[in-house]
């Protein structure tokens, strides 16, 4: 069973910073998309950041481009999201996620992400 396994969530203030980081095995197989979800609260989910192992991207939504920074640790199989200058409206559940790329980019079908970690909580207080 693949997994993929998040850390680095908690609670800080407005302008506050957190760096999430996702481990798995998926790392190893450079044709998959990977990249960072969240949900909030009677909110949908949305994609965060994105990026293609083999090179592509990185994506970002608006709201979190300048603030946010995605990167991996190829040598231990890590992906990480970096926060910062975080904002009360960042507070949702965030998830690691993954799907091979079988041709479109890794910034479309989204809910083909097929691949995904428990998630872990951020919490921004103003």
């Amino acid at each position: 069973q693949v997994q993929l396994q998040e850390s680095g969530g908690g609670s800080v203030q407005a302008g506050g910073s957190l760096r999430l980081t996702c481990a798995s095995r998926l790392f190893t197989d450079r044709g998959y998309c990977m990249g960072w979800f969240r949900q909030a609260p009677g909110k949908e989910r949305e994609a965060v950041a994105i990026i293609y192992l083999r090179g592509g991207g990185p994506y970002y939504v608006d709201s979190v481009k300048g603030r946010f920074t995605i990167s991996e640790d190829r040598s231990n199989n890590t992906m990480f999201l970096q926060m910062d200058s975080l904002k009360p409206e960042d507070t949702a559940m965030y998830y690691c996620a993954a799907r091979k790329r079988d041709g479109p980019s890794c910034r479309l079908l989204l809910d083909s992400y097929n691949f995904w970690g428990q998630g872990t909580q951020v919490t921004v207080s103003s």
